[in-house]
């Protein structure tokens, strides 16, 4: 009975020390040091650039290892910005993002694979108007550092393109010239820091 007892409590004791190795850490958002940016093509040679102003994401990993971190992201469409108040409510239109009915874009990563020191994978599901299509983006890692402030953050860069009709953008004008006004193709430049949470 002795032996079933110390074997038990030391099992115990292993658990413990597993679990508090592999604490569940946070990690939120930094949006005053983050930019959720994209570009378009106009009339087939002129890139036009937007970003979102408001949006929210988190990681959550176990300690500090980043290797199949749990990770999520929103955009609200409202907040739109491309510099142009008519550009951005007909992007908000129907024709595009239908803002009323589908007021968030979001993403949720299934897998999120180390390549090297500073290079990673991610894949997950993009949702945008109600239509989920897998995506995956190279992800560059810049590491975590500590800043003046005694806050732990850490850095990612994601580069990417998506074919906005995939998730039902399809309205276009064609050129008198040929062409079309607005490119399928978007191009995805995000830079994201995020804070670890206490």
């Amino acid at each position: 009975m002795k032996t079933v007892e110390v074997t038990l409590s030391y099992q115990n004791e292993i658990n413990y020390l597993k679990n508090k190795i592999m604490a569940t850490t946070k990690w939120s958002i930094d949006p005053t040091h983050s930019e959720i940016g994209f570009k378009v093509k106009h009339m087939m040679f002129t890139n036009v650039s937007g970003k979102f102003g408001t949006y929210d994401a988190t990681i959550t990993t176990e300690g500090n290892d980043f290797e199949n971190a749990a990770i999520e992201f929103s955009g609200d469409i409202a907040s739109i910005d491309t510099a142009n108040a008519d550009r951005d409510g007909h992007l908000r239109s129907a024709d595009f993002f239908d803002a009323e009915n589908n007021p968030k874009l979001t993403f949720k990563a299934s897998s999120f694979k180390k390549i090297d020191d500073g290079d990673y994978e991610i894949v997950g599901d993009l949702t945008i108007k109600g239509v989920s299509k897998e995506v995956k983006f190279p992800v560059e890692f810049s590491g975590i550092m500590t800043d003046p402030w005694g806050n732990t953050k850490v850095g990612l860069s994601i580069e990417g393109k998506i074919n906005r009709k995939d998730w039902g953008l399809n309205w276009n004008s064609a050129l008198e010239t040929g062409g079309v006004l607005v490119g399928e193709e978007v191009r995805l430049n995000i830079e994201l820091q995020f804070v670890k949470q206490a």
